[in-house]
């Protein structure tokens, strides 16, 4: 059993990183996962996030979108859209960013759920990873795509749901 992992994480621009580390987390859509080498095989859903990897003894951390991880023979893949070092967050351009998905989101007319929906809540993500990564955690607020369906579970229909 091997003692290292090769780590890729690829976005629509390239590769950005290719390192041998010995364990890695992830942040899946069913929550955060950690990978030591021989690990069984995974496929997995990322949502905007933390990536962090331990390197010769440094614990390093990377923001990354939405994507795919791929974990097979000691060889991890992820493909992403977004990918930032905490040395690449400009933290103003980001906070105004974070405001104006927020804002969108807030004036949205739309269909909870649409694409456009979507697309506004990952904007949202997105900014609220890389203020996380630059160590200035974003407000409690953030919605995430699952927030709609619940908010639709739990509903109020109007009838009286009181089993007297």
């Amino acid at each position: 059993m091997a003692d290292e992992i090769s780590l890729e994480i690829v976005t629509p621009e390239g590769p950005q990183i290719s390192v041998m580390v010995s364990e890695f987390t992830a942040p899946s859509v069913d929550g955060e996962f950690g990978v030591l080498a021989g690990h069984r095989p995974l496929l997995a859903a990322t949502r905007a996030g933390i990536v962090s990897y331990r390197q010769g003894g440094e614990d390093v951390q990377v923001a990354v979108g939405e994507g795919y991880v791929d974990y097979n023979a000691d060889h991890v893949k992820i493909l992403t859209e977004h990918f930032s070092t905490k040395d690449a967050v400009d933290a103003v351009h980001v906070r105004l960013e974070l405001k104006a998905a927020g804002d969108e989101l807030a004036d949205f007319e739309g269909e909870p759920g649409s694409p456009e929906y979507l697309t506004l809540i990952a904007r949202e993500l997105w900014a609220a990873a890389q203020l996380e990564l630059y160590g200035d955690p974003p407000p409690p607020t953030i919605r995430n795509e699952f927030s709609t369906q619940k908010e639709e579970m739990f509903e109020d229909d109007g009838e009286d749901d009181d089993l007297d």
